[in-house]
């Protein structure tokens, strides 16, 4: 069996249960999991990780089919990122954030000169969620307006602005922590609550919708419209054409900014250094962290404008974070613009998902009665399950827990058994595998999901 290195140096064989009990009792007794009760739950202890795979402390092997959370966009243990970490903290592990640091600054520039035309400078701050919160703060002091509309169907952050923003259940128990956030309905072509019948009818209908609620809230109160350029967590919702250039468009016209949350979509995953590039729109500020470094330290940032910077230029910003632009994190990010280019990393991903993963997951739903739906683009692709193709009644309903869930939840087991790690939410399969993956490893998962689909058909009732 292979071999791992334990927390003393010490080589061990995988099967060792003495570690593995003492991980589990750790983690059992002493921390408090996100989003679970707390009883309820059983963390797989982790061993090893290398490359598009980890292994528990049994020696199981899993595909990693959602590069984590979808952050780590190359790889575990990837060498060149580990390098770049272990030289900077040989040199200066740590500095704060009002004095200039090189890899910070290097970095800064790199993001700044592959976003968008007037881009100005970046703010960086220790993830996705507290990006998200320094964004519409800019966005509030830059137009001296309050009110922030985001869509359902959503997810931004847990923190007090992020969890308000999010438009799904997580944002349900935690009430409403700022006032200021008004959602709308975003398109969802197969599911249109605009009843449209084709993708440019639900752009219409959608902007439509988006002009009427900018209106009834009052132009002159909103400081920003957020959005995820490509949806995430919640259905892989690819924007339809010209919805993203309408939204751009509408925020000219009533001087609202554009926030373009790519926390998620960003650094690749659809094979673009940001998922807004393939829509040919300009946001004002762009959020991002994930796949910045792969999350090998934590590290978020915000993208400003010129226009917005230049709020700033003679009076302060009202905020900070004592890690803010961390030197190991940084340097972990400028080494992932190197390994974009040596390993071109953005035309391998546009290449596997058009001719591998497209063409494999329309078989797939040709094959299977309940598949409703595939759509994606690059490394980012959702496979929405059904009951009925021809009803779309989803495999389980929205928010299920339980019993409820149980089809659904027999489907991802399925994936596990057969050695993969699937990225699992609501009624979907989403595809997101890290951005190194070989094409034989891509096949590869995709045939368990097939196979893990036969479980999905017999729930089937049309």
């Amino acid at each position: 069996m292979a071999d791992y290195i334990d927390l003393n140096g010490a080589e061990q064989a995988f099967g060792d249960t003495d570690a593995q009990r003492e991980v589990r009792a750790n983690d059992r007794q002493y921390v408090f999991h996100s989003w679970s009760a707390q009883g309820a739950i059983n963390p797989l202890p982790i061993a090893k990780g290398e490359g598009v795979r980890f292994w528990d402390y049994d020696g199981t092997e899993y595909l990693d089919f959602s590069s984590q959370l979808v952050n780590l966009n190359l790889g575990h243990q990837h060498p060149g990122l580990i390098k770049a970490i272990q030289e900077q903290a040989g040199r200066l592990a740590t500095i704060q954030p009002a004095m200039a640091n090189d890899v910070r600054g290097e970095l800064a520039k790199r993001i700044v000169e592959h976003s968008f035309e007037g881009a100005r400078s970046v703010f960086f701050t220790n993830g996705g969620a507290d990006a998200v919160e320094y964004a519409v703060r800019m966005a509030r002091h830059h137009t001296g307006r309050q009110k922030v509309l985001a869509r359902y169907r959503s997810y931004h952050g847990s923190t007090g602005t992020a969890i308000t923003l999010t438009g799904e259940p997580r944002r349900w128990a935690n009430g409403t922590l700022d006032a200021g956030v008004v959602h709308f309905t975003g398109p969802y072509p197969y599911r249109s609550a605009f009843y449209a019948e084709t993708p440019e009818q639900e752009t219409e209908r959608a902007l439509a919708h988006l002009r009427q609620t900018i209106e009834l809230e009052g132009p002159g109160t909103i400081a920003a419209i957020i959005l995820e350029s490509v949806t995430g967590t919640n259905g892989i919702l690819v924007p339809p054409p010209g919805y993203l250039a309408g939204v751009r468009a509408l925020c000219d016209e009533f001087g609202i900014m554009l926030i373009c949350d790519e926390v998620m979509a960003g650094f690749g995953r659809t094979g673009h250094w940001f998922a807004y590039q393939a829509f040919d729109v300009a946001p004002d500020l762009v959020t991002f962290a994930k796949g910045v470094n792969s999350g090998y330290v934590p590290l978020g940032g915000v993208v400003i404008s010129e226009a917005i910077h230049a709020t700033f230029e003679n009076r302060s910003f009202p905020g900070g974070l004592t890690y803010s632009g961390h030197p190991l994190a940084c340097a972990a990010g400028v080494a992932t613009f190197d390994i974009f280019e040596e390993e071109q990393i953005l035309e391998r991903v546009r290449d596997l998902g058009e001719r591998v993963v497209r063409p494999r997951l329309e078989a797939i739903a040709a094959k299977h009665a309940s598949v409703g739906e595939v759509r994606g683009t690059g490394l980012f692709w959702a496979i929405e399950l059904v009951k009925n193709q021809e009803t779309r009644e989803p495999l389980i309903p929205f928010n299920a827990s339980g019993e409820a869930a149980a089809p659904f939840n027999a489907v991802v087991a399925a994936c596990k058994a057969a050695g993969l790690w699937p990225f699992a939410a609501g009624n979907r399969l989403q595809v997101a595998p890290p951005l190194i993956i070989s094409e034989a490893d891509l096949i590869a998962g995709l045939d368990i999901i097939d196979a893990a689909l036969d479980v999905a058909d017999g729930y089937v009732t049309a």
